[in-house]
């Protein structure tokens, strides 16, 4: 059963996979802010849905990862693939 992603957990993932530079400016809420603003390249971005994949189970394809501008976006996909796995297993979801 995968666990569910919170902005925690994603904002850690991000530092992680982009390095202190772009690390700056992840404070505070960040849920609507397009990674472009937040200074994620592509290459980050692929490293970090890499991480999630290890970590959460969940592939994002990399024209997927393309189109989600947010981290909203990213949690969202994650955590409906979760949901989505969880209702496969006969766990109901909440």
């Amino acid at each position: 059963m995968t666990a569910l992603m919170d902005l925690d957990t994603l904002r850690a993932i991000l530092v992680a996979c982009a390095g202190e530079d772009e690390a700056a400016g992840l404070a505070g809420d960040i849920l609507d802010v397009p990674f472009a603003d937040l200074g994620y390249n592509s290459l980050a971005l692929m490293e970090s849905a890499a991480r999630i994949k290890r970590e959460f189970g969940v592939d994002i394809a990399d024209d997927v990862l393309s189109e989600l501008e947010t981290p909203r976006a990213v949690l969202d996909l994650v955590n409906a693939s979760a949901g989505q796995e969880r209702v496969d297993e006969g766990v109901r979801v909440a």
